[in-house]
């Protein structure tokens, strides 16, 4: 192969959402938060992650409570299963009586939680430190960090034994790129977060860990290019973004019996950025 032929890893059927469920998750329970999806142009918008975990997790067999703070999207999202079973609701994670409804609602519900995926997550304010405003600092953490704090603070008590967290960060949480410093930050203290939350469930078999996408071609991935060109051309060793179905895949591993032996790590989804 010569040097100017770079080979791009071709989708597969799961990189697609084309691939059949195998009842990955037969019986299960689980609450996407973030299951919604952000609309930039609804004639050629791919597939968020949200919404992507949020339909493969039906397809694999499980109940699924899909929360937003758009309810009509959480609503988009459940009418799209034509698999297992879902509910829509609605809360703004940036509010604690949200976070503390969300969970008995979803609960209430479903008859009971045994998995739960956070995919929250805003970036805001200017690049790099100057242009960071104490404002939009503290919003990006409330949402970021403390939303999953309170929302793992409700759940704990009440998740069954052996249930799974994924929480949703970004391999901006492992080297500077982005230059949205709150964002980064907020992403890296997720770590600590998902670390005291393994920590505690463990007693009752609760596992908690972290997916750190890489570049997404999702509406968000493509709002964020437009807003900092920089982006697209960051270089990815396989050679294209990854699809959203490729992340919903990498928090399906998590959320099933598959990773029962795996708690407290944090895997990096990014086509091989942070890798070499």
């Amino acid at each position: 192969m010569s040097a100017e032929a770079r080979y791009v890893r071709p989708p597969s059927a799961e990189s697609l959402g084309e691939a059949p469920g195998r009842g990955r998750l037969a019986g299960r329970r689980i609450l996407v938060v973030g299951g919604g999806q952000r609309v930039t142009n609804a004639a050629t918008d791919p597939i968020g992650n949200g919404r992507a975990m949020s339909l493969l997790c039906a397809r694999e067999g499980a109940r699924v409570a899909v929360a937003d703070i758009n309810l009509d999207s959480a609503r988009e999202t459940v009418a799209m299963m034509l698999e297992g079973e879902g509910a829509a609701f609605h809360a703004d994670v940036a509010k604690e009586e949200d976070c503390v409804r969300l969970i008995a609602d979803a609960h209430a519900a479903l008859g009971g939680l045994d998995g739960m995926a956070l995919n929250v997550g805003v970036g805001l304010g200017g690049l790099g430190l100057r242009n960071t405003e104490a404002a939009h600092w503290d919003k990006t953490f409330a949402i970021n960090v403390r939303a999953p704090m309170l929302l793992c603070r409700e759940a704990l008590p009440i998740l069954d034994e052996g249930s799974s967290i994924v929480f949703i960060s970004s391999i901006a949480s492992m080297r500077a790129g982005s230059r949205l410093v709150a964002y980064d930050a907020s992403k890296a203290a997720l770590g600590g977060l998902m670390r005291q939350v393994a920590a505690e469930g463990a007693r009752r078999g609760v596992r908690a860990n972290i997916l750190a996408p890489g570049l997404v071609d999702t509406p968000l991935g493509r709002a964020a290019t437009q807003g900092r060109p920089s982006r697209a051309a960051a270089e990815v060793p396989l050679g294209r973004q990854a699809t959203a179905w490729e992340i919903a895949y990498a928090a399906l591993f998590f959320l099933s019996d598959e990773s029962v032996y795996v708690t407290g790590q944090t895997l990096a989804v990014d086509g091989g950025i942070t890798g070499f």
